[in-house]
């Protein structure tokens, strides 16, 4: 008799982007300070602007990559289903 193995989590898969957000987000932060202290103080607002709207956007990219990919697992399931109760 086998013992099945464990269902591989989708998390365990997600180091590469977990790696690319934090150094892009690390990257910001400190293209952000540097940018910060050499501008003069009447640009300083909008670059920060800027640079904070790049950040949200990575981790909103970050966030809904996952969640958009669980969704379409679940579809493509829940077709699956559909279609399989439909035939018998």
């Amino acid at each position: 008799m086998t013992v099945p193995e464990p269902p591989v989590l989708a998390e365990g898969r997600w180091l590469w982007r977990r790696l690319y957000v934090f150094g892009t987000s690390g990257g910001g932060w400190l293209v952000l300070d540097r940018v910060l202290a050499r501008a003069p103080s009447e640009a300083a607002p909008a670059l920060a602007q800027a640079l904070m709207a790049l950040l949200a956007l990575t981790l909103v990219l970050y966030l809904l990559a996952p969640t958009a990919e669980q969704l379409i697992q679940t579809l493509a399931t829940l077709r699956a289903r559909l279609s399989a109760g439909g035939r018998a």
